[in-house]
């Protein structure tokens, strides 16, 4: 029976890290693998990502288009599809939507959208709701309740 404090790679399998700067014995001594002066062979010493030895980066060469807005506020989408799982009657919130798993991440609020359709009552609370899953929902006997 093999044992977990028994185990162990196959010969081979695993090999020890280079040991540079060692001496000039050991083959990888003196400059250790970094060449002959200069910037990359200083300790601490690399050039920044993107840095072209001071052409104009290709970064900074593209014209730069569009626009992000950093207010956004991103909304997590459900579609009436999804809704059913639940059982007739049941209230549909937020944290049921989390619990259930169609919900996950962050986001500021959960809208409703019509995809799909209903046909049995549900209280449904949510911050957005699209007209056509409002319609869909009230049609079945349910609510939409917003948040």
């Amino acid at each position: 029976m093999i044992k977990l404090n028994e185990l162990s790679p196959p010969k081979g399998a695993r090999r020890c890290s280079k040991r540079v700067g060692r001496g000039t014995g050991s083959g990888r001594g003196k400059t250790a693998g970094r060449g002959a002066k200069g910037q990359k062979s200083r300790s601490g010493g690399n050039v920044r990502p993107g840095y072209e030895g001071g052409q104009m980066p290709l970064q900074r060469r593209l014209p730069k288009r569009g626009f992000r807005n950093i207010f956004k506020k991103k909304y997590a989408v459900i579609n009436l599809r999804d809704l059913k799982r639940f059982e007739k009657g049941a209230v549909v919130d937020a944290k049921v939507l989390m619990d259930v798993g169609l919900v996950s991440g962050r986001w500021y609020g959960v809208k409703l959208l019509g995809n799909g359709a209903i046909d049995y009552p549900l209280v449904i609370r949510v911050n957005k709701c699209s007209e056509r899953a409002r319609k869909n929902i009230e049609a079945a006997g349910g609510q939409v309740e917003l948040v």
